[in-house]
C-alpha cells in the first residue's frame, strides 16, 4: 500500500494538485489516462497531433509531480536525517538545493528528506504561480516555461535516484518495485521525448535507464559515467 509523501511524520506532504474540470488541460489529462490505461507507455507520452507542446508539458508536470508525492512517501519513514543525512544517489553524486527565485540564494548541502520537503514545495509554489504556470486556456505561457519544465524534470529526477540508490531494499520489502518500476519507466520514456534532462544528469541511473531501453529493443545511451 503506497503513502502519500510525510507517511513517515516528517512534515513534507503536500496536496495533490489537480487539473481544473472543462479546461483544455482537463481533456488532455484524460486522454493521457486513457493511453495510460491500455499500457502504452510510449504512446502516452507523445504529443497528441494538433495539441500545444507547452499544454502537454503542464498536463503531464501535474501528473508526475502527484505520482513522485506518492511514490517517494512510500519510503519516506526510511529516508530520515539519521539515514540520508545528506542527498546522494549512491557514492558518486551529491545533490545540493538552490531556490533560485529568491535572491541571494546559494546551494546548500541538505538531507534527502529536507531535499524531498523543499523541491515539492518548490514545484508547487510554481504550479500556483499564474505568471508561471497559466491554468486558464487563453492565458499564454512565459518565454521561459520550458527551461522552468527543464528544471522541475531535472530535481524530480534527482528523487527517482536517490529512492532506487538508497532505499531499494525497502522498495523490494515493502513490495512495490513493480510498481515504481513502472512508473519510472514512464517517467523516462517522457523526459526522453521532449529532452527535458540532460544524459549527464541521468547517469546516476544509467543501468536501469539501459535496461528499460534494451526491453524497448533499442540501443542504449552511452552514458559517460556508470554506477
Amino acid at each position: 500500500m503506497l503513502k502519500m509523501l510525510g507517511g513517515g511524520g516528517n512534515g513534507t506532504f503536500k496536496p495533490k494538485k489537480n487539473h481544473k474540470d472543462g479546461s483544455k488541460r482537463f481533456d488532455l489529462h484524460n486522454q493521457l489516462t486513457s493511453t495510460l490505461g491500455s499500457g502504452d507507455l510510449r504512446g502516452a507520452v507523445k504529443l497528441p497531433p494538433g495539441e500545444d507542446l507547452n499544454e502537454w508539458l503542464a498536463v503531464n508536470i501535474i501528473d508526475f509531480f502527484n505520482q513522485i508525492n506518492l511514490l517517494y512517501g512510500s519510503i519516506a519513514e526510511f529516508c530520515t536525517m539519521q539515514t540520508c543525512p545528506v542527498m546522494t544517489a549512491g557514492s558518486k553524486y551529491e545533490y545540493l538545493w538552490q531556490d533560485e527565485r529568491k535572491k541571494g540564494s546559494k546551494p546548500m548541502k541538505v538531507s534527502a528528506p529536507e531535499y524531498a520537503d523543499y523541491l515539492m514545495t518548490w514545484v508547487q509554489s510554481i504550479l500556483e504561480d499564474e505568471a508561471i504556470f497559466p491554468t486558464t486556456d487563453d492565458a499564454p505561457f512565459p518565454k521561459t516555461f520550458k527551461t522552468t519544465v527543464k528544471t522541475i524534470f531535472k530535481r524530480l529526477f534527482r528523487i527517482y535516484a536517490h529512492v532506487y540508490h538508497s532505499h531499494n531494499k525497502e522498495i523490494q520489502e515493502l513490495g512495490v518495485e513493480a510498481h515504481i518500476n513502472t512508473a519510472f519507466k514512464h517517467f523516462y520514456l517522457f523526459i526522453r521525448e521532449f529532452d527535458l534532462v540532460d544524459e549527464k544528469e541521468m547517469a546516476p541511473l544509467a543501468h536501469l535507464i539501459k535496461q528499460i531501453e534494451s526491453k524497448l529493443g533499442e540501443k542504449g545511451r552511452n552514458f559517460e559515467e556508470d554506477e
